[in-house]
């Protein structure tokens, strides 16, 4: 590993190749939903499509985490894109030909199981070409990355979807992830080639029973914290990816034309408040304590009243997705900031051997509890059509528990 480490060229070319790929990566995942969403109508065929989609970003990230500790992380982040170019364009050739839903969630299924395996490369990459002290910022810059494809990916992919269809937003993704593998190629990231003693199998099961071990009894602050992650995704972040949506599709009096914009709006404001968060832990770096992060949990969960208040005021859309939006901006913003805190942690804390395997772990169980929450939300809001104001309350108080388990443990070092 070199010594003299900063934001490097290939630490650049990294951040680069991440706002491409992630921005094709925003506009399939704000597209396909809201095409299923169109095309059925239906909240609960949305919940469960969506949530199922995302177990093989479970199954995978612990894969995805042994992969990253084994072989060059920047030859699997160039083959997964390249990859994913290649999911895409039989999309293209089979749209038309076989059940929307079946193509959709076969699609989601293997987007979200390459992301499993991708992320865990990104995130163990940022210690190997930055400084210990720039971790936190590097960190915050990856996360505003992310916010920065997210705002214009589904933005821009609102306006497209509206004027096209979902075709020309699906070709257009097909092109970032050709860009961005093409891109990657440049990346040198350190690397050791690990010699294998025993079968394959065997030393992939002996890896992640070590994961397991490593953050239930060598760092069990970090199981804890995990704990936590699953909580916020399964309550907060299963609510925003199916109950937005409605909302702003069928709650609110929204011409269907006008939704799809407004909706893609609505995603592309939210990303603002993640880009936010991020700047905030990049300036703010050395003044964030772990400790403390809880609240920022509990200001997420208080942020969910106005978002129930405002789906009382179906009579004045623009109001009530006003309400909506900015309330939706905090929850981002503080969001970011606890995640960039979190992974910050895990950086520099874990030993680079076992990176991989502890962000891989801590992805797949944190990505387990997501579906759960998904097609419950979906349930709810096809019951609850007329009352979704209380799944809102509800999800408030279940997150403010969350923020209380929380406070309840301190990890040594933040």
């Amino acid at each position: 590993m070199e010594n003299n480490k900063g934001f490097s060229r290939d630490f650049c070319l990294v951040v680069a190749g991440q706002i491409i790929s992630l921005f094709g990566n925003a506009v399939m995942r704000f597209a396909l939903p809201l095409h299923l969403l169109d095309v059925t109508g239906s909240a609960a065929a949305l919940g469960i499509v969506s949530g199922l989609a995302f177990l093989p970003l479970a199954v995978m990230a612990p894969l995805g985490g042994i992969i990253a500790d084994r072989i060059n992380k920047r030859n699997i982040m160039v083959f997964l894109d390249f990859f994913t170019c290649g999911l895409v364009l039989l999309f293209l050739a089979a749209y038309g030909k076989i059940s929307l839903v079946g193509l959709i969630l076969v699609t989601l299924f293997l987007l979200y199981g390459i992301s499993g395996a991708y992320q865990p490369s990104v995130q163990a990459s940022v210690p190997l070409l930055v400084d210990r002290e720039k971790i936190m910022p590097a960190n915050a810059a990856i996360n505003m990355v992310s916010s920065l494809s997210g705002m214009l990916g589904p933005a821009l992919g609102g306006i497209a979807y509206a004027k096209w269809g979902i075709l020309p937003v699906m070709a257009a993704a097909a092109v970032c992830f050709f860009l961005s593998a093409v891109m990657e190629i440049f990346i040198r990231i350190p690397f050791a080639r690990k010699r294998r003693r025993r079968s394959l199998l065997r030393e992939t099961i002996e890896d992640m029973r070590g994961g397991i071990r490593y953050i239930t009894k060598e760092k069990p602050e970090i199981g804890k914290l995990t704990i936590c992650c699953a909580g916020v995704n399964m309550v907060l972040s299963a609510l925003l990816i199916i109950g937005l949506p409605v909302v702003v599709m069928q709650v609110l009096n929204f011409t269907e034309n006008t939704a799809s914009k407004m909706y893609g709006f609505l995603q592309g404001i939210l990303a603002v408040g993640g880009l936010a968060g991020g700047m905030a832990a990049g300036i703010c770096s050395k003044k964030l304590k772990l400790q403390s992060s809880w609240k920022i949990l509990l200001g997420c969960a208080g942020l969910l009243i106005p978002m129930g208040a405002a789906v009382c005021l179906s009579g004045m859309p623009y109001g009530a997705y006003g309400m909506i939006a900015a309330a939706g901006m905090g929850i981002m913003a503080a969001s970011s900031l606890y995640v960039i805190q979190i992974m910050s942690y895990i950086q520099m804390t874990v030993p680079d051997e076992m990176i991989g395997k502890v962000i891989a772990w801590m992805i797949a169980v944190s990505t387990c509890a997501q579906p759960l929450g998904q097609v419950v939300y979906g349930l709810l809001f096809e019951w609850l059509k007329e009352m979704v104001y209380i799944i809102f309350g509800t999800a408030a108080v279940v997150s403010a528990g969350i923020a209380y388990y929380a406070k309840q443990f301190s990890p040594r070092h933040s």
